[in-house]
């Protein structure tokens, strides 16, 4: 029984730690190397990278690049198709750009670079809603290929399970808990 009750600040510990953890916001390299931003070698290379990651809210990007001969602009979407850099959301140069996603929904981004966005240095970015339970930030299950559609939709819900399995162990933790406080 004493065993029992030394055992339940460590499952506080263990509690507020899982949970904590579910809502940590991450940062994430543009391309996952470290001179991110340039011409990329195929020219959906960022958005192929970005479809793998579930950003969520307060999770910020870093971009690396020469802030002497390009930049990072933030674009409407139309702006982005038609890689129109002359009214930029935000404009950024300083070579190691973070930028904070603080908002569910697409970001967008382009080079500020002559003819850079046209060879696809340009990057999408769509954000979960703050309600939507993805299971931590690990990649997207596997899905079909993509279809050339420009609007929108929610992200689909990931088919792992993951968000399932933390509220299992969540919840076996509680209830070892409550068995040792009686």
């Amino acid at each position: 029984m004493a065993l029992l009750k030394s055992l339940v600040p460590c499952l506080a510990i263990v509690i507020f730690l899982s949970i904590s953890s579910l809502s940590e916001a991450k940062e994430f390299v543009v391309g996952g190397k470290k001179k991110s931003w340039e011409v990329p070698s195929s020219p959906d290379e960022f958005n192929k990278w970005a479809e793998k990651i579930r950003f969520q809210i307060d999770d910020s990007i870093v971009l690396k690049y020469d802030g002497k001969s390009d930049s990072v602009l933030q674009v409407s979407e139309e702006s982005y198709k038609t890689c129109n850099k002359s009214n930029p959301i935000k404009s950024y140069n300083d070579g190691n750009t973070k930028i904070t996603l603080d908002r569910s929904g697409p970001f967008y981004f382009i080079s500020g670079a002559e003819d850079h966005c046209q060879k696809g240095q340009k990057l999408e970015i769509v954000v979960l809603s703050a309600n939507h339970h993805s299971g931590g930030h690990s990649p997207a299950a596997p899905s079909p290929s993509p279809v050339v559609n420009h609007h929108h939709a929610p992200a689909p819900a990931p088919h792992n399970g993951g968000s399932g399995l933390k509220a299992g162990f969540l919840g076996g933790v509680a209830v070892v808990g409550i068995l040792a406080l009686v």
